[in-house]
């Protein structure tokens, strides 16, 4: 009989604890699809995946429309699963823009998200108009270029609308692929509107948010949710090294800061797959259990008004 080498036990015993970690956790930003742009599995093989690793939340995000009557009706016949579903509306040209009649139906249908424009964001468009990296299948009509902002600076109308719209229904606002200069005045607003929850989603990744930025934010009590896509060898979308993961989560404090996949796009690991590799990037940082099961799960269950 075989004994097994002090390195596979070594192996075993990371993997077992990779695989504590990784239950209860919250992939609040899992690009499955039907989608036009290419993905890699669909809504259904993402639940799936992640209710057989013993996460606890997955919220499907797709920039061109709400995924939430598909997340109601997988709830529905998926309960054995034990894996909540969430969604929410992203607001940018296919849902009508900065489109307060698109955040009624979608909050009164179960979303908990509204994202700000994301790819028809003003600022999305300037960092992107010359990378490839998210093409569609097909090409798309042009974006509008949107902003929350008029051309003196002033937050619009229809936003202050929206954000009453949201702190209406306690739902998360989230910054979009806004431009930094611009989530100051929405976040400031949004909290004298009553809006509780807030997140700036990859800060440092088309928003353009410095660490002083992410401190301060998460001082004024927003999450930092960081795309762990951008850090994980697998990842073609690898951007920065462990030692900037560990400079955005303390800028940020482990308090504030959430961990999301922002996977499922083609010649990328699962979700579940880049969950399991940025906890081993967690463990090698040093960091304990408790505060890797906050970075993975219970800071983005705090903003989700989730029960863990």
């Amino acid at each position: 009989m075989e004994t097994p080498s002090a390195g596979n036990t070594v192996h075993s015993d990371i993997e077992q604890r990779v695989d504590a970690l990784l239950r209860g956790a919250i992939d609040m930003h899992c690009h499955s699809g039907p989608s036009v742009m290419p993905r890699m599995l669909d809504h259904i093989e993402a639940m799936e995946e992640a209710s057989g690793a013993g996460m606890s939340a997955l919220l499907f995000k797709d920039h061109f429309y709400s995924v939430t009557p598909i997340t109601e009706l997988l709830s529905a016949h998926y309960g054995h699963l034990d894996i909540k579903l969430l969604s929410g509306v992203p607001l940018n040209d296919t849902s009508g823009g900065l489109n307060p009649y698109a955040v009624d139906h979608g909050l009164k249908l179960g979303a908990r998200f509204v994202w700000m424009p994301t790819f028809s964001a003003a600022n999305h468009i300037r960092h992107n108009r010359a990378k490839d990296l998210l093409k569609t299948r097909m090409a798309m009509k042009p974006a509008k270029m949107l902003t929350v902002v008029d051309e003196d600076g002033k937050l619009k109308d229809v936003v202050k609308e929206i954000l009453d719209q949201i702190a209406e229904f306690d739902a998360v606002l989230s910054a979009g692929h806004l431009h930094i200069s611009e989530i100051w005045p929405l976040f400031e607003e949004a909290e004298k509107r009553g809006v509780k929850r807030r997140v700036v989603q990859h800060p440092t990744y088309t928003i353009d948010a410095t660490l002083r930025d992410i401190t301060e934010l998460a001082e004024g009590g927003a999450f930092l949710e960081h795309s762990l896509c951008m850090f994980i060898d697998e990842s073609r979308f690898k951007k920065w090294t462990p030692e900037d993961l560990r400079a955005m989560i303390e800028a940020g404090g482990t308090h504030q800061t959430i961990l999301g996949s922002d996977l499922g796009q083609i010649e990328n690991p699962t979700p579940v797959t880049g969950f399991r590799s940025v906890i081993r990037l967690c463990m090698d940082l040093g960091y304990d259990d408790e505060i890797i099961r906050r970075l993975v799960g219970g800071n983005a269950a705090r903003l989700l008004g989730i029960d863990q």
